[in-house]
């Protein structure tokens, strides 16, 4: 039996209660006893409506399953969406919304550049995460696939100079379409300085030019006729060229060039859900310990490569002159977002007056929002929010009235913390087929402090499976779905809706995740398509990638996207709403047992480390050894694929338990070399991992909107309840 601490109408996890107390209320304004007292209010007076507002979302879901048994052999497109209509499933169409959010930071409202997504409960990923508001271009490109290994340019143990060679050209490359000089290219350039608040490059040929825009130099470092670094600005984003000659690579260089420093991680969204597994009260405190070391600045990690031990923290912001001598500074770090979890889980972390799990989705408003708080202080060491912001991304909600609901919380947080009204900025997350569908009505719900949106394929595709599950036919094969009429119509909606609802020069409009960290090469010839569908930002799994991505936006002027498209867009109701099954499968037998195999070992490779070892994202090699980056939204896409497969009889439940056992043994040999692994193949039975990966499957049909939480949460408490046991 867990023991808890009695605080008014709410019983609290000691370790919750101690953190709360000792670290987070301290240089708050606040006392424990009104922190406690008002969290307690909000428990009695939201809880219910969130309750409610589940409750809703099962009723819809069992009013679509039953039209569609219903209609099996007469679909028709208008009927369906009539009736939708009819449940108010499709809300009526939100005319004139405007948002009008105020006190945004530039890197949200002006700045177009990638966006890193990480679990904040790994200090060391955050800080580095963080700190990747600024990457060596250099070694973003000899370390990757962008550079080629072929004719002698292999990465090595050892510096390659063939190799750096590459490197260096590609850079000058970048350089000559991102800041051209008036004639002459960057690598014929063998001094830079500064002169008369204008740049000045020497080339080889004896001629000395400036740049084709003279407007693009932000400034310098050291002296201006004899630099360390040259800073400048390209649609909106800044990079340094480095200027070292006594550097091994500078004196290389003509210039003295030893890197180009580049602007990348703009922001970065600070996780507490789907790459987090966090399943209980001390799980949740070492999150929200990790956030407040975050926006203090204290926090640190300490890091052992080989016989070396080094501690990182968070880097101090960066200091120039502006042309004109002037002294001024930039960040040093990426803007930090916070993702709360859904409206749907609840926690044991606190328990209410009728000793009820609390919903988790309130809880992580009201303390990220206490530990916010001090960075509108300024407590910390640095400042996150210059506009005395904070910023919350609110995932997984259903329609406007859920995003009301959030609006809601988010107002009750800031009486009980004394901050000023839309103080908490929400992102809300397109990734929900009713949100979709809605997705202006639901802007309008939070229009004064809205400052995100963005597509994430995997979660709304896994909400297409569950929503239509009971449709006539099974779903089409996974990798078909990136080509679906859907998903297309899907995409353009959010940035079509995002511009009509002013969110231009206020808010980001986003697009989803590069799911392959080790594919670099791929990732600039085809994620650049992001900006050109009008998105001024994009989701990338590493520091190394957010540098390498930063390019594309030195390449599009995504502002001037974004204004052509605003003109061009069109409705895209109905191609949303094509459901994509097959009614007549062709598949062959090798072709379904391909897709069942590919399912499988993902599900299985994430879902052993999230039950077994609680990592909630992290580089699962696939069925053919490539490493994807995975989270939970992965995990819904798969178990609710094979989950639909099997309720259409395109497999059988004895092919899909011979398949996952076969899968759990390329799994476990694919994790031979991890110590603390535990085989399933080895004991089906008794392998948590293996059975919750069965669940997922099995009872997929069952999960609210196909969610994988539930269960995962059950089989990792009952996982570490073995180790407790031993």
């Amino acid at each position: 039996m867990k023991e808890y601490v009695q605080v008014g109408n709410l019983q609290v996890s000691p370790v919750l209660y101690e953190f709360i107390n000792s670290e987070a209320i301290p240089g708050s304004g606040l006392t424990g006893e009104q922190f406690w007292h008002e969290l307690g209010a909000i428990i009695q007076d939201l809880a219910p409506k969130n309750k409610q507002l589940l409750a809703k979302r099962d009723e819809l879901q069992n009013k679509i399953n039953e039209w569609h048994r219903e209609h099996k052999q007469n679909f028709n497109h208008e009927t369906y969406k009539s009736f939708l209509q009819q449940i108010n499933y499709l809300e009526p169409p939100a005319e004139g919304v405007q948002i009008t959010t105020e006190h945004v930071d530039e890197e949200i409202a002006h700045q177009a550049g990638p966006q890193l997504v990480v679990p904040v409960n790994n200090a060391r990923y955050a800080i580095n995460a963080a700190n990747a508001r600024w990457g060596s271009l250099y070694d973003a490109l000899y370390g990757t696939d962008v550079i080629s290994e072929e004719n002698g340019a292999e990465i090595g143990g050892s510096y390659n100079a063939i190799r750096g060679e590459r490197v260096i050209a590609y850079a000058k490359e970048f350089l000559d379409q991102s800041v051209p000089l008036e004639q002459g290219s960057h690598k014929d350039v063998e001094a830079y300085s500064v002169i008369s608040g204008k740049l000045s490059a020497a080339l080889e040929n004896g001629a000395d030019v400036g740049l084709s825009d003279h407007s693009q130099l932000a400034g310098y470092t050291s002296q201006p006729e004899n630099p360390d670094a040259l800073l400048f600005k390209n649609n909106g984003i800044h990079f340094e060229i480095q200027i070292d000659p006594q550097d091994s690579i500078g004196k290389t260089d003509k210039a003295g060039v030893k890197d180009i420093l580049v602007e990348s991680a703009l922001t970065t969204i600070m996780d507490c859900e789907d790459s987090v597994a966090a399943v209980d009260a001390e799980d949740k405190v070492l999150v929200y310990r990790n956030l407040l070391g975050l926006f203090k600045g204290d926090l640190s990690a300490t890091i052992t490569k080989g016989d070396r031990t080094f501690t990182r923290t968070l880097n101090p912001d960066r200091t120039y002159s502006s042309p004109e001598g002037e002294e001024y500074t930039l960040s040093g770090r990426s803007l930090m977002f916070v993702r709360n979890v859904g409206h749907l889980m609840t926690t044991e972390a606190v328990l209410d007056q009728d000793g009820q799990e609390v919903p988790e989705g309130i809880l992580d408003t009201v303390i990220t929002g206490l530990v916010g708080k001090h960075d509108v202080l300024g407590n910390g060491q640095h400042q996150n929010s210059t506009q005395g912001s904070v910023y919350i991304v609110k995932p997984k909600m259903h329609g406007s009235e859920e995003v009301a609901f959030a609006n809601e919380l988010f107002n009750r947080t800031e009486d009980l913390l004394g901050l000023q009204r839309y103080t908490l900025k929400i992102g809300v997350m397109d990734e929900e087929r009713r949100t979709t569908l809605n997705l202006k009505a639901a802007i309008n719900e939070v229009k004064e402090r809205i400052v995100f949106i963005n597509t994430g394929f995997l979660d709304r595709t896994g909400d297409e499976i569950h929503t239509s599950m009971e449709a006539d036919g099974p779903m089409i094969r996974k990798n078909d779905m990136k080509s679906s009429k859907w998903l297309q119509g899907y995409e353009k909606s959010n940035v079509k809706v995002g511009l009509e609802s002013g969110l231009q020069g206020r808010a980001q409009i986003g697009k989803g995740m590069w799911a392959m960290p080790n594919m670099m090469d791929a990732m600039m010839k085809q994620k650049g398509g992001h900006l050109e569908a009008g998105a001024n930002t994009a989701w990338v799994p590493s520091p190394t990638a957010a540098t390498l991505h930063a390019l594309h936006y030195h390449q599009v002027d995504v502002r001037e996207i974004q204004n052509s498209l605003s003109q061009s867009l069109s409705d895209q109701q109905d191609d949303i709403l094509e459901i994509p099954l097959v009614t007549n499968p062709q598949w062959s037998s090798e072709e379904i047992q391909e897709e069942l195999d590919n399912n499988a070992q993902g599900i299985l490779g994430y879902v052993v480390r999230w039950v077994e070892q609680g990592v909630g994202c992290s580089t699962v090699p696939d069925i053919n050894n490539i490493g994807l980056m995975e989270d939970r939204a992965t995990l819904r896409i798969s178990s609710q694929h094979i989950a639909n497969w099997l309720h259409h009889g395109v497999c059988t439940n004895d092919q899909v338990i011979e398949t996952l056992q076969r899968m759990a043994k390329v799994v476990d040999e694919q994790n031979a070399s991890d110590p603390d692994y535990r085989n399933m193949s080895t004991d089906y039975d008794n392998s948590v991992a293996f059975q919750a990966a069965c669940d997922l499957v099995f009872k997929g049909l069952d999960q609210p909107s196909g969610y994988t939480e539930p269960i995962l949460h059950r089989r990792r408490l009952e996982a570490k309840s073995r180790v407790h046991a031993k």
